[in-house]
């Protein structure tokens, strides 16, 4: 009778002990996904629309909560510390998460730790453009013309310690080459400031797409795993020797100890999302590649960017604070 007792209280405690058990069926509510931008950018647009193909799968509404601040970490502390791990609050998990921990005296958070990675989606189209009347035909003309001349080079980026900077400060590491990094509040400004010719290229996202159709700007290179379909002639930074691919890519993360049976849940139902026709749509009107990671990808890739974005940030000595 006592034996008896004993299983029944440890089947019982088991069932507690698995959330996707224990509550039936998930989801049984809306699902909160934060986005830490305000509306109308291309991160909150894709997500909107994944979110809406999910919330159809899934059977609950995903409720896109847009909590901007802090350059877009407002809401990690609230994932990593305060949110419930039983899947009913998510958010967008991206490079400068990854980052921030090591460009402060006091991290609030270790992106490799303290949140559930749930899968890896998309990311930007980055690239170097320069002024139609530049010199500069291709990268190699830019790299001999900066080796020849250290410092006079110059490059605006939307902000220090972005990932468009970092790549740039990598390129030059690589090349031994010395360029001036000029940031400004966004990519808009380096774009203005390129063809006005207060910095001799833009390295950013594809804010330079519109003047490069347009024939007022030169793409040297873009940053894709692949040639992006608007700009099939411009090679990648990997077919001109570099091994490096540059997205700043994102994906959904929870917090920290979220049920296995949950996790998979959620990763299948934004897996079809993102490939949806609805979705792909969106991302094609942003030029934003598909950068798809399942659960262990993502968690991996998280560890790995973890220690390169340590490394740079020591190398560089940057500090926020």
């Amino acid at each position: 009778m006592s034996i008896t007792r004993r299983g029944a209280l440890a089947a019982g405690a088991a069932m507690l002990s698995a959330p996707g058990l224990a509550q039936g069926r998930f989801p049984e509510r809306p699902i909160r996904l934060i986005v830490p931008w305000p509306p109308g950018g291309s991160a909150d647009a894709q997500l909107r629309s994944m979110g809406e193909v999910a919330g159809r799968a899934l059977g609950q509404p995903v409720v896109i909560e847009n909590r901007p601040g802090a350059g877009g970490t407002l809401h990690a502390v609230h994932l990593a510390r305060e949110a419930r791990p039983d899947g009913y609050t998510l958010g967008q998990m991206h490079l400068s998460i990854v980052r921030r921990p090591f460009l402060v005296s006091r991290p609030q958070w270790d992106a490799t730790t303290d949140f559930t990675h749930i899968i890896g989606l998309t990311g930007w189209l980055f690239g170097i453009a320069v002024p139609a009347n530049s010199p500069f035909q291709t990268m190699r003309d830019m790299i001999a013309y900066a080796r020849a001349n250290p410092g006079r080079v110059s490059y605006s980026t939307s902000g220090i310690a972005t990932t468009n900077h970092l790549a740039m400060e990598d390129i030059a590491a690589r090349e031994r080459i010395e360029l001036l990094h000029v940031p400004f509040r966004g990519s808009n400004e380096g774009v203005t400031a390129a063809l006005g010719g207060q910095v001799n290229m833009v390295a950013d996202s594809s804010a330079w797409a519109p003047q490069v159709e347009a024939g007022q700007m030169r793409l040297l290179s873009v940053w894709s795993a692949e040639r992006a379909p608007r700009f099939p002639t411009v090679p990648t930074l990997r077919e001109l020797g570099y091994d490096m691919v540059v997205t700043s890519n994102y994906g959904i993360s929870g917090p920290p100890r979220m049920d296995a049976g949950v996790v998979r849940v959620l990763h299948d139902a934004f897996r079809d999302a993102l490939r949806s026709e609805e979705n792909t749509r969106v991302r094609g009107q942003f030029d934003m590649p598909l950068v798809y990671y399942d659960t262990e990808g993502y968690a991996e890739f998280i560890r790995r960017r973890a220690e390169w974005e340590r490394d740079m940030v020591n190398r560089l000595g940057i500090r926020m604070e």
